[in-house]
């Protein structure tokens, strides 16, 4: 397909992304499963495995320079992605549980090790993500429950903004108290 192609098939795919409204159907990986994509630096979509296009829904050709938020679920805290970004602009990795939501509104839960990409002069490239079926315990248990205490917080406020600092420094109150780091803190579940 032609560059020109492509360009016209995922500025669709980003349209449509925001029209997509949730089913409350669950999606499952099989346990052998991984899910790999990469992004540039800005979080475009450069790679698909045949996996994240089997349960996203989405061809690698209306997946390929779409952000990757395209798949976010609405249920998915701002504080969660704000800690993620900014562990991954000081060139870190981070492990987080992500709710994702497929092209026709079916939801599936992942545990994300994301990476940041270097080149041979060590700079960061881009970011790399495996994500494999989470233990739904876990899930149920304590993710849920947590995602939906800081959800709440960032809703309860007027501004964006402040929603969002506000629900980041609860999640930020949370692992302190637990005398850990985020990493330390998530694997620890």
């Amino acid at each position: 397909m032609d560059p020109e192609s492509v360009q016209n098939a995922s500025q669709k795919t980003s349209t449509k992304a925001n029209e997509i409204r949730p089913t409350g159907n669950q999606l499952s990986l099989d346990d052998h499963e991984i899910i790999v994509s990469k992004t540039d630096l800005t979080g475009k979509i450069k790679y698909v495995n045949d996996t994240f296009i089997r349960i996203s829904g989405y061809s690698e050709v209306e997946m390929m320079g779409v952000q990757h938020n395209v798949v976010r679920h609405p249920d998915m805290p701002r504080a969660i992605f704000h800690l993620l970004w900014e562990r991954l602009g000081r060139g870190k990795h981070v492990f987080v549980y992500l709710i994702n939501l497929s092209k026709n509104g079916d939801h599936y839960w992942v545990m994300a090790h994301i990476c940041p990409s270097f080149d041979a002069a060590g700079s960061v490239v881009g970011y790399h993500s495996s994500r494999r079926k989470p233990d739904m315990k876990i899930v149920n248990d304590t993710i849920i429950p947590l995602y939906k205490q800081l959800s709440d917080i960032e809703t309860a406020e007027t501004s964006k903004k402040a929603g969002l600092e506000k629900s980041a420094d609860a999640f930020d109150k949370i692992f302190r108290a637990e005398g850990v780091k985020y990493n330390e803190f998530i694997l620890s579940l």
